[in-house]
């Protein structure tokens, strides 16, 4: 498809600054898998002034805790978790670097505030969609906070992992114009 737009991690600012709201894209690379129980343990140590267990700069964030692999599997499904778990956590890892989260649902003012003050982009995956995302992860190791089972932070290699940029740097919101697209197009035509 010519208007999938690849990207490899790590997730530079170049790349930030040119994906906009409704962009298709293909993920390759080095991914982080946290929700919101690692979350809460990353910003505990941000506040302790100790070192995270992985340097967040340039690098993406997907919201997910996933099953259990099957024989034969990398990992079971993985599909994303509501974004607004990670809400009051996300504006401390933006501000250390952080250029890329993943997940689905909507984020808060404070999320898009620091999106647009240091840069970074929230992807949408789509929900539902697990078994299938899961099948473009390649390979998955346990970071940090193993006793977290699911919930623990990992790293993630995926190829072709595919999502949509729902906001972009700038602070364009997919959810917002896509609302607005719509009722002018059914309402005013």
């Amino acid at each position: 498809m010519d208007n999938i737009i690849r990207i490899e991690t790590p997730f530079k600012m170049e790349d930030v600054k040119r994906l906009k709201a409704g962009d298709a894209v293909y993920i390759n690379g080095t991914i982080y898998a946290a929700r919101d129980a690692a979350h809460k343990k990353l910003i505990g140590l941000v506040n302790e002034g100790l070192e995270l267990p992985f340097d967040v700069r340039d690098q993406i964030i997907y919201y997910v805790g996933p099953c259990p692999a099957g024989p034969g599997r990398v990992i079971g499904s993985a599909g994303p978790t509501t974004s607004g778990r990670m809400d009051a956590y996300a504006p401390v890892l933006i501000e250390r670097g952080l250029t890329g989260m993943i997940g689905k649902g909507l984020r808060n003012e404070q999320v898009v505030a620091a999106m647009i003050r240091y840069g970074a982009v929230y992807f949408g995956a789509t929900g539902g969609a697990g078994a299938l995302l899961s099948k473009c992860i390649i390979a998955q190791e346990i970071t940090a906070f193993p006793e977290l089972g699911a919930e623990a932070l990992r790293k993630l290699t995926v190829k072709d992992f595919p999502v949509t940029v729902i906001i972009d740097s700038t602070g364009t919101d997919l959810y917002k114009t896509g609302r607005i697209q719509y009722s002018r197009v059914n309402y005013n035509g």
